[in-house]
């Protein structure tokens, strides 16, 4: 099987599940302007616990399915497609965190990297 390695950047978005954009999903927005900017895609990772600034434990309980529960989007794609998504993360992150790293790819796979 073929692969493909090159350099890249990790975008990585900390918010909290009830991190809301006009009555939606905080995450389902950043994933969609995400897909609008063509940026080579998008994962939400749903914690299970985790806390953040404020220093209050979020955690998924049995009793607690409503908790707060952290969420982490993860981007991989080039530099420039990565500074495009940016402005957006400025304007609609009023909590979390976002870092972004150098990273070294490997695709694996018979269809080519769309760029």
């Amino acid at each position: 099987m073929p692969k493909i390695t090159s350099i890249a950047k990790r975008l990585r978005i900390y918010i909290g599940e009830s991190d809301q954009l006009h009555g939606k999903s905080l995450y389902h927005a950043i994933v969609l302007k995400a897909k609008e900017l063509d940026v080579a895609g998008a994962t939400v990772l749903r914690g299970l616990m985790g806390y953040g600034a404020n220093s209050r434990i979020h955690a998924a309980k049995i009793v607690d399915l409503s908790s707060d529960l952290p969420v982490l989007i993860e981007i991989v794609d080039s530099e420039e497609y990565i500074a495009k998504l940016l402005p957006y993360l400025d304007e609609v992150v009023k909590e979390g965190l976002v870092t972004i790293d150098d990273i070294e790819v490997i695709k694996y796979g018979t269809k080519p990297i769309k760029r």
